[in-house]
């Protein structure tokens, strides 16, 4: 029986001090997800759809930019973890456009744009006093 096989386009682990790579995070893109994994002995997988990303910008401390690192922020329309953080990568414009690509590609094969994600209250009207729309008057 053949295992299934996952083609990472990109994979690195979080760098720690100096920009050594001695940690328990591990980050991994494919053509359709990014993949944080955390952990040791229990292991805490976090999956994101790349279409799913609504905004990303890039951090660079100064810390982190002395050894060639810097961190990706990606807001994304998820509901458990709404903010994924890219922490302390080697290389982050180099990640920041390859998750560009993906990203676009990925909106491109499901019709998906940026702007298609905003809100996520389903439609629902929300007014801003104590009335609601559904009491009944008396």
């Amino acid at each position: 029986m053949k295992k299934d096989v996952i083609n990472y386009i990109w994979t690195d682990k979080k760098r720690t001090i100096f920009g050594l790579p001695i940690s328990f995070t591990r980050y991994f893109l494919t053509e359709d997800k990014f993949i944080a994994r955390k952990g040791f002995l229990s292991i805490e997988e976090d999956e994101l759809d790349l279409y799913r990303v609504i905004d990303k910008k890039l951090v660079l401390p100064f810390g982190q930019r002395m050894f060639g690192c810097g961190t990706i922020v990606m807001n994304v329309k998820d509901v458990d973890t709404p903010i994924k953080e890219v922490k302390s990568i080697k290389a982050p414009r180099d990640v920041l456009a390859q998750l560009d690509k993906y990203i676009n590609i990925n909106r491109d094969r499901y019709r998906v744009r940026g702007r298609d994600m905003v809100g996520g209250d389903g439609g629902h009207c929300h007014d801003h006093d104590d009335f609601d729309i559904n009491d009944d008057i008396i």
